[in-house]
């Protein structure tokens, strides 16, 4: 007697369902080794913080496709019998990198290199580029949070920088908003106006700080 063959779907929209299903699985439980081999030393802060920010992105865009369907990433881990606290951690409250979270670059540059002038450079270019990019109304969630986590990163670069730096902060609560918001939701005008704001505040302070 031959076996009974399973069929997963019926048509088109629901294998698509079960395919993109399979990707979100397949980015909990990378997220879940990537952040117990940053824990354990076995991954270098650069290559953790770039595969962080790559699997955020597909997080994110994912989310966004399955919205109708998971609309609680924690039930559907739950419901596939999934241990992936850390990756529910990263990929839903704290929405970026632990190196970005706790101020622990990713640069693999030291304080006092000779790389400290690229770095300053590079963060006034990405505040400039950030702030130009909203008046251009480059405001939806997918084209501002890339925008911010360039200058965080690069932020976390520049040595010279007190722990506590007030753009940092503000930084950080920026890109926590825009985690939690879909990717094609754009921001409101009084959300555009605050954020430049605060960016031209920061970008202020941090040339203040630097005495420049």
């Amino acid at each position: 007697m031959a076996p009974q063959v399973v069929k997963l779907y019926t048509n088109k929209r629901e294998r698509e369902l079960v395919d993109y299903s399979a990707d979100l699985f397949a980015i909990l439980k990378t997220t879940e080794k990537l952040e117990r081999a940053y824990v354990r030393d076995a991954i270098s802060a650069k290559d953790y913080e770039s595969s962080c920010t790559k699997l955020l992105a597909q997080f994110r865009t994912l989310c966004t496709t399955l919205k109708g369907q998971v609309p609680d990433v924690a039930k559907f881990a739950r419901d596939h019998n999934m241990e992936c606290p850390a990756a529910l951690n990263r990929l839903i409250s704290s929405g970026m990198p632990a190196t970005i979270e706790h101020g622990k670059a990713g640069s693999g540059t030291t304080a006092g290199s000779g790389s400290s002038e690229v770095n300053v450079a590079s963060t006034v270019q990405y505040y400039i580029g950030a702030m130009d990019a909203l008046k251009l109304d480059m405001t939806a969630t997918d084209e501002v949070y890339p925008l911010l986590s360039d200058i965080m990163q690069s932020l976390h670069k520049v040595s010279k920088l007190p722990p506590e730096f007030s753009g940092k902060v503000k930084l950080k609560q920026w890109l926590s908003l825009l985690h939690s918001m879909p990717a094609s939701q754009r921001l409101s005008q009084e959300e555009v106006r605050q954020l430049l704001f605060d960016l031209e505040s920061s970008y202020n302070d941090f040339i203040s700080q630097l005495g420049m």
